[in-house]
């Protein structure tokens, strides 16, 4: 086959995708939608900044004591102030609180907890709050002190409760765990591009009912060309597909208070990475094509074996919440290749050599899958099927 109809068949598919409207909307306005809604629903989750508490405060004591509690509960990052109507938790702060000749009666702070906050939440909250109360006891105690001892003052002013000072945390294995963007862009750059069986499903059955492949199997053309021309269109959309969800995540995502996606690896790594899975989509969608008898068939196979490669492979749920059994599973998955790529691109800064092994066994998986779509293609040829 001379080259110029090698062009005219590539030039055909390309026409034939860009009129599908719908499955355009499918690969790129449903995985962008996706990774706007899930970035921003799961950033609390995946955030690595401490927990923080929607909090009001009722100052009914006005002294200066209880005034410089709700200062140091406002410099606290734990506490976001906010009012009645919006608190998750209101503190009030009785009449007397500040009283320091009041030792008997000892009025306590009043925590009202509104909604249904777990008791663990609950705890938390106490615990936050607790360290503000105790600083604030400590240093009326050390003030008291140092009009009689420096030193005793000086012993109790040393006294920190933050954590970092009074703790050491060591992890036994080193993981890290991305923020939301950082998971959602390439779940759904992954998963959206396996949905490129729709268009190419439709267009191959179209032609099969309307004897388009015949007449090119009459003229000579090969099962290996017709496979190559279709594939080319579809590598190209998968491309311009991976750097436009990018883009969200870069530039729209971040409209949202959600953190920007960065580019952390090698951009080569990427693409290549990128390229890679993209054969690997496009290797099961012609496979998917070739063996389905009607576009509802095509449609219905696509759909579940996206959902069980996804389930698997950590799009649905991630990997890192995944039982080790479940994290060992996972790697029989095409997407959970490809998401390891990306995370190892965009999480950990790395560079081609370490989205090799990923990319060898995407290019590998959709390789042997077009090489199965070419057999079974000429076979239906020959049939005249």
């Amino acid at each position: 086959m001379s080259l110029k109809m090698f062009s005219a068949l590539v030039k055909k598919e390309f026409i034939l995708v860009l009129r599908d409207k719908q499955a355009l909307m499918a690969l790129f306005v449903m995985p962008a939608i996706f990774i706007l809604i899930m970035s921003v629903a799961m950033r609390d989750i995946f955030s690595q900044e401490s927990i923080h508490f929607n909090t009001a405060i009722v100052d009914l004591d006005q002294s200066s004591i209880s005034r410089t509690l709700t200062k140091d509960i406002r410099k606290n990052k734990s506490f976001h102030l906010v009012d009645q109507n919006e608190a998750e938790f209101i503190i009030h702060i009785p009449k007397g609180y500040g009283d320091e000749q009041n030792s008997v009666k000892n009025p306590k702070i009043e925590i009202q907890v509104k909604g249904s906050a777990k008791s663990d939440v609950i705890e938390l909250f106490k615990a936050k709050l607790l360290k503000e109360v105790v600083d604030l006891k400590l240093g009326i105690i050390t003030e008291r002190l140092s009009e009689f001892s420096d030193e005793a003052a000086a012993a109790v002013g040393s006294v920190k409760l933050s954590t970092d000072a009074l703790f050491d945390l060591r992890y036994n294995e080193k993981k890290e765990v991305p923020n939301a963007t950082q998971q959602s862009v390439p779940t759904w750059i992954v998963f959206g591009m396996f949905f490129i069986v729709i268009p190419m499903s439709t267009i191959y059955i179209n032609e099969r009912k309307q004897h388009t492949l015949a007449r090119l199997n009459s003229m000579n053309v090969s099962a290996f060309s017709i496979t190559l021309s279709k594939v080319v269109p579809y590598l190209f959309i998968a491309q311009i597909q991976v750097w436009v969800m990018i883009a969200v995540g870069m530039f729209i995502v971040p409209l949202f208070h959600t953190p920007a996606l960065e580019i952390n690896g090698s951009v080569a790594g990427l693409t290549f990475l990128s390229f890679a899975l993209s054969v690997a989509a496009v290797g099961l969608s012609s496979l998917i094509a070739v063996t389905a008898k009607s576009t509802e068939q095509a449609t219905t196979i696509g759909g579940i074996s996206n959902i069980l490669l996804g389930s698997i492979g950590g799009v649905m749920v991630p990997k890192f919440f995944m039982p080790e059994s479940m994290q060992t599973l996972a790697n029989i998955s095409p997407m959970s290749w490809g998401l390891d790529g990306f995370l190892d691109i965009f999480l950990k800064g790395g560079d081609f050599s370490m989205i090799l092994n990923e990319s060898c066994m995407l290019l590998l998986f959709g390789v042997i899958l077009l090489i199965l779509s070419m057999i079974l293609l000429r076979r239906r040829l020959n049939r005249g099927i």
